[in-house]
């Protein structure tokens, strides 16, 4: 019966150490935050009006998902109807009517006056 080699049974086909290779990978990326890092320099001693433009420009994308005016907007239009009660004469036929166009229906807003 053959023993298999380290290397045939990971699948790597190297002889180097798989902690290695972690170190080489942490050290590609180090390299290209490196390359990054120098292109973005390179670029503001060119073209500073560009890097700020695209700056702000990324940050308006950016900002509003994360903003907590963005989430409590989208709540109270959540809990708003589209329809608004129309005051109605009411002859007594009419169950699904309110019999007042200020009566409470839907979600309510009671979290929005407790902020």
């Amino acid at each position: 019966m053959r023993t298999r080699r380290f290397s045939e049974v990971s699948g790597a086909g190297t002889t180097t150490p798989r902690v290695l290779r972690a170190l080489a990978a942490a050290a590609d990326a180090t390299k290209m935050a490196g390359r990054l890092t120098a292109f973005l320099k390179d670029v503001w001693a060119k073209e500073p009006v560009l890097v700020a433009s695209f700056t702000i420009a990324g940050l308006a994308v950016i900002l509003p998902t994360i903003s907590p005016f963005t989430k409590y907007a989208t709540m109270i239009n959540q809990a708003t109807p589209y329809n608004y009660p129309v005051p109605l004469r009411d002859d007594g036929n009419m169950p699904d009517v309110p019999s007042h166009p200020q009566d409470p229906e839907g979600p309510s807003l009671e979290w929005l006056k407790k902020l």
